[in-house]
């Protein structure tokens, strides 16, 4: 008969140590297995060679390492790379390493499909299947690293949670990947190198200024005014304007940290001077940053990329009002691995 064995990872560092002590063995073992799991990201029991074959055969008999598997790896033009990562459980998401001439970027993934339903966006035409757990969020960036090393010669500098999923939706599992990520046992990377990016959800921003993360926030907004993000983003009509304005004075009020909006300017939505002035009356309480994006187009024509117009009118009125503003080329368009067009196509 089979019984299903636990994942070792999903044990902390304190629990290892109580496991080794019920077999009889010393409490320090764990802290050597859980340096194996985390630090040095091995798959196998096996690989960790300095525990002996007895002990790696009675790990092996009670639990298992659900690794995640890079299915295919795309490579770019502009060298943007994504990757169709297998979980455990057979399920697919993506993620993608974007460079520049300065940094190498990971853009993770939270969940398997979104649990929101923007209409620009690939994702969010897929079902939301589940959240990832914590160790596949972390095997995400431990390949990415891998693949910025072995392509750009460096370690990766910067994460954004901006792939599949919706990261404040699978809170608890985001933030203990990032422990792991910041921490010296993991990875040891700073958390002043990672955004979280979220479409809006007001509860969960509060819960992450009470919580004293470290971490940076994005918005996907959008639209400032509420009709037509309710038009684009149907869930704003569950959480409106007023109410992540609200959560993100409280943000500030307790973090301090500048704010970041993620924004598309498409034509005939949201190009006109209207549009505009309530973006501007939007950010005034904290300050903000815009980055303007490129759309990435997702095949049926409805949304289609603002004039360059329109986008000199927003950059031009967002300077004015002392507003930093940034135009974000889209990367990695070639093998749909851009801005919103991540769906398992490839």
């Amino acid at each position: 008969m089979n019984i299903s064995k636990k994942d070792i990872r999903a044990l902390t560092k304190e629990q290892l140590r109580d496991f080794f002590v019920s077999q009889g063995d010393k409490a320090f073992r764990g802290n050597q297995v859980y340096e194996w799991l985390w630090q040095k990201s091995v798959h196998s029991f096996e690989a960790m060679t300095n525990i002996s074959k007895q002990t790696r055969q009675m790990l092996e008999d009670n639990f298992v390492i659900n690794h995640i598997q890079v299915d295919t790896m795309q490579r770019s033009s502009d060298g943007t790379i994504k990757n169709a990562v297998r979980l455990h459980d057979g399920l697919v998401v993506e993620s993608v390493l974007i460079p520049t001439a300065s940094r190498t970027t990971a853009c993770v993934s939270s969940q398997v499909g979104c649990s929101l339903d923007c209409r620009f966006c690939a994702t969010a035409r897929l079902k939301r299947m589940r959240n990832l757990n914590p160790d596949e969020i972390y095997d995400q960036v431990v390949a990415i690293d891998n693949e910025s090393r072995l392509y750009h010669d460096r370690p990766l500098s910067n994460i954004v949670f901006m792939g599949m999923g919706e990261p404040l939706m699978n809170y608890n599992n985001v933030i203990k990947a990032i422990d792991k990520i910041t921490s010296p046992e993991g990875l040891g990377m700073s958390p002043k190198r990672i955004v979280v990016s979220t479409s809006g959800v007001p509860k969960m921003i509060r819960k992450m200024a009470d919580d004293g993360v470290k971490f940076k926030l994005a918005v996907s907004l959008h639209s400032a005014i509420d009709d037509v993000r309710t038009s684009i983003m149907p869930f704003n009509e569950t959480f409106p304007l007023a109410d992540l304005r609200e959560a993100l004075e409280y943000w500030f009020s307790k973090t301090k940290n500048r704010i970041t909006y993620e924004y598309v300017v498409w034509r005939g939505i949201n190009d006109q001077r209207k549009d505009v002035d309530a973006l501007v009356q939007f950010c005034k309480f904290a300050p903000s940053k815009v980055n303007l994006i490129e759309y990435n187009p997702i095949d049926d024509g409805e949304f289609q990329q603002a004039r360059s117009e329109a986008i000199e009118m927003y950059q031009n009125i967002l300077e004015v009002n002392h507003i930093t503003v940034t135009i974000r080329r889209s990367r990695g368009k070639d093998i749909d691995a851009a801005c919103g067009q991540l769906a398992n196509k490839s």
